[in-house]
């Protein structure tokens, strides 16, 4: 492991535009993180915030035809991933970064064994013989808490909640050095989610892998991640240390998210949501992309784009309301 940079990851001003009937989707709009190693990143936003376009970004497998990326730096390991070649991040693509995708039902491939599946990605990153790769294959099936003697089934034979152990297996087969979890637990019932998010956090301090949660549910970003940003309208509008976000929110936006939240201890009949919808990124407003549902905005926020201020130490955020309340 390179120990070049304090960080594992770092995105500088990164921009990703698709092209979809000749129309412009700015889906990611100068996005800038950090992530040091063996440490949690919660990515968190509604749909269509930009939070997958960010982790495929990093993944190196946005669409060839539709996606480009007009500017920014990804830097892995202290290299910058965006000029690597495609065959040169297929070295580091399940390797070095992996990523857990949202769906387990159609993560698979049906017509493969699951350890066939997994062995098939060691044997990709690791000049081994068959018989080794099968044999850790096994070794990482009960790594996820599935026996190895079920390593010759198919994906069709497993639960929701197997399914996903497997395709966890999978990102985890070569011990990367950074993991990429979409929405892990959206497909799963309440239990089988708290197994899963418990098995990520104790293969997390086990092989001291960096995560990349996205998510919707606050929740699991407050139990897995120790810094956590909240993307809109492909912008980070507030970024900072979970406790420093959950204690002290700060921005319009994640006090909303905040206020969705059904609270046990509040006698209020009901949840306050955030109203309207997303901007629609082929038609970006103008100024702060947040006015039209921030209870705070005026004209200079309907015009002007906030800048990025230093609340305390670590925790970031997007307004010009809040530099004047603080």
């Amino acid at each position: 492991m390179k120990e070049t940079t304090k960080n594992i990851l770092d995105i500088k001003d990164l921009y990703v535009h698709y092209t979809a009937y000749k129309n412009v989707i700015r889906a990611v709009n100068g996005v800038s993180l950090s992530l040091k190693r063996g440490k949690s990143l919660g990515l968190v936003g509604e749909t269509g915030a930009g939070k997958t376009t960010i982790a495929k970004a990093v993944m190196g497998i946005l669409p060839d035809r539709q996606a480009r990326i007009p500017g920014g730096v990804i830097e892995f390991d202290g290299e910058d991933l965006l000029k690597y070649t495609e065959k040169k991040m297929e070295k580091v693509r399940g390797n070095k970064i992996s990523m857990v995708f949202q769906d387990p039902m159609t993560a698979l491939n049906p017509i493969e064994k699951v350890g066939d599946q997994i062995a098939e990605t060691i044997r990709n990153h690791n000049k081994i013989s068959k018989t080794e790769a099968e044999k850790q294959a096994i070794d990482i099936l009960e790594m996820v808490g599935i026996p190895g003697d079920r390593y010759s089934e198919y994906p069709h034979q497993f639960s929701g909640g197997m399914k996903q152990r497997v395709v966890i297996a999978i990102a985890l087969a070569c011990k990367p050095e950074l993991l990429i979890a979409d929405e892990p637990t959206t497909a799963l019932d309440v239990t089988i989610q708290a197994q899963v998010l418990r098995m990520l956090a104790k293969l997390k301090n086990e092989l001291q892998t960096s995560v990349i949660m996205i998510t919707h549910d606050l929740g699991i970003v407050a139990e897995m991640c120790d810094d956590v940003a909240v993307v809109y309208a492909g912008e980070i509008v507030e970024i900072g240390p979970v406790e420093s976000i959950f204690d002290h929110a700060s921005h319009p936006y994640t006090i909303g998210l905040f206020n969705s939240l059904p609270d046990l201890k509040s006698k209020e009949a009901r949840l306050k949501p955030i109203k309207g919808l997303m901007p629609d990124p082929a038609n970006l407003p103008e100024g702060c992309k947040f006015h039209d549902r921030c209870p705070n905005a005026d004209e200079e926020c309907r015009k002007k784009s906030p800048n990025t201020i230093e609340l305390t130490p670590g925790h970031f955020v997007m307004c010009m309301k809040v530099k004047e309340e603080k």
